[in-house]
C-alpha cells in the first residue's frame, strides 16, 4: 500500500489527514484547545488525546487533566446535568461540558473549550460567579401571607404548575452568560440581573400565595427593560426553561401594567386599589438590603491574595 508521501491529488490528501485523526497505535485521536491562563491573561493550548468513543466534553478535559496538564483548573461535581458546574464554552457556544457528547462535535478540527466570558477568570476554565449570588440577594425570599382558619395553605395545581417549571433551574448560569447585555457590556452588572433572576421573580410573582409586589423592583433596580427579548437565554438553557416566554414577558407585562397602563391606574384609583409597592421598600426585604450591599463588578479576591 503506498504511503502519503508517494501519491499526489485527492487521495493524499485524504491519505494525510487520517494519519493527522489518528495516534501512532491507529487509534482515532481529537485535539482539545483548552484555554490557560487566569486574570491577568493566558492562551489557547492544544492537547492531544485518542477518541475512545462514547465520552462527553468533561471525560476528556479530565483525561487532559490525567494524562498531560495535571495543573489544568477545571469546575465540576455531579457529571449528571444536575449541579451546573461544569458551564463552559465548547467552540463559542455556553454548554453544560458533562451533557455535550464527543460525537456531537465535529472531531476532525480542534474543539475550543474556553470559561464563561461573562465572569471574570480564575484560573484556566473556572470563573467567578460570585456576581450572580450578590444578585440572588437583592431580591426578597417568598412571603406567603396568613394561613386559612384550619391552619393549611391552598393553591390550585394549575397554579402550582405555571411556577414548577422555574424551579427546575440548575444555576448552571449559561443563560446569564450568553445574555449580551452584561456579555458584552460590563457596565450594566450593577443594574441588571439578568434571565436567571428573572426567572425567579416571575416564579415568586405568580406564586398564589406569595403577597409582595416586585413589579417595580424589576424595572427600577433589577433592570428587566434592558431585555430586549432576543431568546439567547431559552436556547442555552440544559433544563428546556422557556425564560423569554414565560418568564421575561410575563413580567414586562406586568411590568408595564404597574407603571404606565393608564386603565390599570384609573381601576385603581376607582376600586381604591393600592399603588404598586415602591421599588425601594421591596428591596429593603431582601438580603442585600437588610445589609447594605451593593453589586460590585471587581472579581472576588481569594482569601489570603
Amino acid at each position: 500500500m503506498a504511503t502519503s508521501a508517494d501519491q499526489t491529488g485527492p487521495e493524499a490528501a485524504s491519505t494525510a489527514t487520517a494519519d493527522v485523526a489518528s495516534g501512532a497505535s491507529g487509534t482515532p485521536t481529537v485535539t482539545l484547545r483548552l484555554w490557560r491562563g487566569d486574570d491577568t491573561g493566558g492562551s489557547f493550548n492544544d492537547y492531544t488525546v485518542d477518541n475512545l468513543g462514547g465520552e462527553v466534553v468533561l471525560d476528556v478535559v479530565h483525561r487532559v487533566q490525567a494524562e498531560q496538564a495535571p495543573d489544568l483548573a477545571v469546575r465540576w461535581n455531579c457529571k449528571a446535568g444536575k449541579c451546573g458546574s461544569c458551564s463552559a464554552e465548547v467552540n463559542g457556544r455556553p454548554r453544560l461540558m458533562c451533557m455535550t457528547r464527543m460525537s456531537t462535535l465535529d472531531t476532525t478540527q480542534p474543539i475550543t473549550v474556553s470559561p464563561l466570558r461573562a465572569n471574570p477568570v480564575i484560573r484556566d476554565l473556572v470563573t467567578d460567579v460570585s456576581y450572580n449570588f450578590a444578585v440572588a440577594r437583592r431580591i426578597p425570599a417568598f412571603h406567603p401571607g396568613p394561613r386559612d382558619a384550619d391552619g393549611t395553605y391552598r393553591m390550585a395545581q394549575v397554579d402550582a404548575d405555571r411556577v414548577q417549571e422555574f424551579r427546575k433551574c440548575i444555576e448552571c448560569f449559561l443563560c446569564q452568560n450568553v445574555c449580551h447585555v452584561v456579555r458584552d457590556h460590563e457596565e450594566n452588572k450593577p443594574h441588571f440581573a439578568g434571565p436567571r433572576f428573572f426567572a425567579r421573580l416571575a416564579e415568586l410573582e405568580m406564586h398564589p400565595l406569595d403577597t409582595l409586589d416586585r413589579r417595580d423592583l424589576a424595572s427600577r433596580e433589577l433592570g428587566i427593560g434592558y431585555c430586549n427579548i432576543t431568546k439567547c437565554c431559552t436556547e442555552v438553557c440544559p433544563e428546556g426553561i422557556h425564560i423569554t416566554d414565560n418568564a421575561i414577558i410575563p413580567m414586562k407585562e406586568r411590568v408595564v401594567d404597574a407603571r404606565y397602563d393608564p386603565i390599570a391606574w384609573l381601576g385603581r384609583k376607582i376600586l381604591r386599589r393600592p399603588a404598586p409597592t415602591p421599588a425601594s421598600s421591596t428591596a429593603s426585604l431582601s438580603p442585600a438590603g437588610k445589609a447594605h450591599e451593593t453589586i460590585s463588578t471587581q472579581p472576588r479576591t481569594p482569601a489570603g491574595g
